[in-house]
Order: C-alpha cells, then sequence, then structure tokens
C-alpha cells in the first residue's frame, strides 16, 4: 500500500537539474528543524535561464559545502506562500527538495525541468492573446498536500491547451505535465513608475481533464 508522501508525490512532483546561483542562506525553522533557501539556474535548450528558488532541510545538505556553479539535482514539490511586502501579499513560488544530489563536476549533465501536478481549478481560467498573437491561459490550480492543507499554484497553457483550458471551470480536476518558469516583466504604478518584476509559473506542455 502506498504512503501518504507517496501519494503526494504522484499528484505533485518536480524533478530539477541545474546549478546552484547562490548559497544556501537560513529560510525558517519547523519543530527544530532548520530549513535554507537557494537559487537554482536551469537552461532551456533556447538558451533562456529560469531561475528558481528552492528550499531544502538540513538534513539533505549537512555533509555538503554548497557553491555556486555547482550542478545538482533535486527531487521534491512544488511549493507556494504568501509573503506581506509593503502592505501585499505576494504568492511565492518554490520547489520543495524531498531528495538532493550534487552531481559530478567533470560529467557534462543535460539541465532538465519536469513537472506533474493534478488538482483542481479554483480560479476561472482567463484566456488572453500574447503580444506575439499567441493564445494564452492562465490557470489557479489547486494542489492537495498532506495535514490538510494546499498549494495554490499558478500556471498557463499555450496554443491548443490555452483554448481548450479556457472552457473549463472552477472545480474541474485536471493533471498536467510541464516545467516552471521564471518570467520577466514590467509593472507600472499609479503614479506612472515603471517596475521590473518576476513571475514563476508552471508552463503546461500536457493537459488532462480527470473530473468536470
Amino acid at each position: 500500500m502506498e504512503s501518504m508522501e507517496e501519494k503526494g508525490l504522484e499528484t505533485n512532483s518536480a524533478l530539477l537539474i541545474g546549478v546552484v546561483l547562490t548559497p544556501p542562506a537560513t529560510s525558517h525553522k519547523s519543530y527544530g528543524e532548520t530549513f535554507y533557501s537557494f537559487s537554482v539556474g536551469v537552461d532551456r535548450k533556447s538558451g533562456y535561464r529560469d531561475i528558481i528558488q528552492v528550499i531544502l532541510s538540513e538534513r539533505l545538505i549537512w555533509n555538503l559545502e554548497l557553491e555556486p556553479n555547482d550542478t545538482v539535482e533535486i527531487l521534491g514539490q512544488v511549493r507556494t506562500y504568501n509573503e506581506a511586502i509593503n502592505g501585499r501579499n505576494k504568492l511565492n513560488v518554490v520547489v520543495f527538495a524531498r531528495e538532493f544530489i550534487r552531481l559530478d563536476e567533470n560529467i557534462k549533465i543535460e539541465h532538465d525541468n519536469k513537472i506533474n501536478l493534478e488538482g483542481f481549478i479554483c480560479k476561472r481560467p482567463i484566456g488572453r492573446i500574447s503580444p506575439l498573437g499567441r493564445e494564452i491561459c492562465d490557470i489557479m490550480l489547486a494542489v492537495n498536500r498532506m495535514y490538510n492543507k494546499s498549494d495554490y499554484i499558478p500556471c498557463i497553457a499555450w496554443g491548443r491547451n490555452a483554448g481548450y483550458a479556457s472552457n473549463l471551470a472552477v472545480g474541474h480536476k485536471i493533471s498536467i505535465a510541464g516545467r516552471i518558469q521564471s518570467r520577466e516583466y514590467r509593472k507600472r504604478d499609479e503614479e506612472g513608475n515603471i517596475t521590473e518584476k518576476t513571475a514563476y509559473e508552471v508552463s503546461i506542455l500536457k493537459l488532462e481533464t480527470l473530473s468536470p
């Protein structure tokens, strides 16, 4: 019989292979256990680099001295949490590591970025056309995990998947396969000032409806 943890990995799994960009810094403590956060760069075939925040327990790196440019492999889950900044909530999207390996620096290893999620649409999907004329659709997916908690994960579908997703309703259960990505954008405030920001989301490569 599968454990709760194994079932959780079925509905929310992340695999990253990339390079460490920042040294681990203390993130928080929970029940006496220290957790660290750091950034990992994962290169796409196009040459663009996604910069992804990773959180992991001290138990996974107690015997390692991680340095920038170390190549690592991470297996875990996509997690989200809200952070209050200047009176506003910011949704942070991270990968919570369950397994962690530092790879041999003498062997050239291709970067990888695979996300599999199963959950419920919790906001009305928003279809739109990108500046380049491509059909896209924004989806907010609620993915359940242990202890009656859920992660609310922003996802984006493209092309044919976007057209299909635009017709789905709140409450639909879907499974998706894709990658976690970082995307730069500009936001103009009420005074007309433009700020460079970064959005994090799961880019959908494959989408399947599990129930209405």
